[in-house]
C-alpha cells in the first residue's frame, strides 16, 4: 500500500523534466519512455534521492526536443517515482505518481555533465494537493461518465465500465486531463485549476467542446 502523499518530502530545489503537451495531476498516473541521456542521469539521480522530480511544460511546444533555456510555464507537479523499469536497451520505463503541484520561481545552477535542469520550486499555494478530497463533492461526475461512453461506443473501443465507474473522481478527472488530446496551453489551464472540481467541471466544458476524447498512448521521452 502507498503512503500517503503528505508523506513525502517535497524538495525545493526540484530536478525537472520540461515536455510539451505533457501535464502531470495530482493523482495521476504517468507512464514516461526515457532515452535522451541526460534525462536517464535524472532518473538515476533521483532513484538515490527520494524518487521526486518535477514535470512542467516548456512555453513553446513543437518538438520533444527542449532547449536547455527554454522558457517553461509557472506551475507543474513533483511527482514520485512508483514504477521503474530498464529496458536493457538503453531505455527507462517509468510511472510518475503526481503529488503536489508547485510554481517555478527561479532555475539553480547544475553540474553541466549531468545535463539536467534544476528549479527553486513554491508549493505554498498547493497546500490542499496533499489532502483527501471529499468524494462527497463530484461535480458532473454522470455527465463526464455520459460523454466517455458515447466516444467509446462511437470508436469501438473496449472498457471496463464496472473499473470506471468505481474509480475515485479525483484520479480518474487526472487521467482524462493528462491524456486526451488537448492543446498545450488547454492542458496547462486545466492543471492550474484551483480545485480538483473546478478542474472537473473545465475537463466537461473541454469535451463538449471538442467531441473528442481520444486518448493518447504512453509518451516517448
Amino acid at each position: 500500500m502507498s503512503r500517503a502523499r503528505n508523506a513525502f518530502h517535497l524538495p525545493q530545489r526540484l530536478a525537472v523534466f520540461p515536455l510539451p503537451g505533457t501535464v502531470l495531476m495530482p493523482y495521476g498516473h504517468l507512464p514516461l519512455n526515457i532515452f535522451e541521456p541526460r534525462y536517464i542521469h535524472m532518473i538515476d539521480d533521483a532513484l538515490g534521492k527520494g524518487r521526486i522530480i518535477g514535470m512542467i511544460q516548456p512555453r513553446q511546444g513543437g518538438s520533444d526536443l527542449v532547449a536547455d533555456d527554454a522558457l517553461l510555464y509557472d506551475v507543474g507537479t513533483a511527482g514520485r517515482i512508483i514504477q521503474f523499469h530498464d529496458s536493457g536497451d538503453g531505455r527507462y520505463l517509468i510511472t510518475l505518481e503526481g503529488l503536489s503541484r508547485f510554481r517555478f520561481q527561479a532555475d539553480i545552477a547544475s553540474d553541466p555533465a549531468r545535463g539536467y535542469r534544476w528549479v527553486e520550486a513554491d508549493y505554498s499555494l498547493y497546500e490542499d494537493d496533499l489532502n483527501v478530497v471529499d468524494v462527497a463533492d463530484e461535480p458532473g461526475r454522470e455527465r463526464l461518465l455520459e460523454l466517455m461512453s458515447r466516444y467509446f461506443g462511437k470508436n469501438d473501443i473496449d472498457a471496463d465500465w464496472n473499473a470506471v465507474s468505481q474509480a475515485p473522481y479525483e484520479a480518474l478527472v487526472a487521467s482524462l486531463s493528462m491524456s486526451c488530446p488537448f492543446a498545450p496551453q488547454e492542458k496547462q489551464a486545466l492543471l492550474e485549476c484551483p480545485t480538483f472540481q473546478d478542474r472537473a467541471r473545465m475537463l466537461i466544458s473541454l469535451f463538449e467542446m471538442s467531441g473528442d476524447t481520444n486518448a493518447s498512448p504512453a509518451l516517448r521521452h
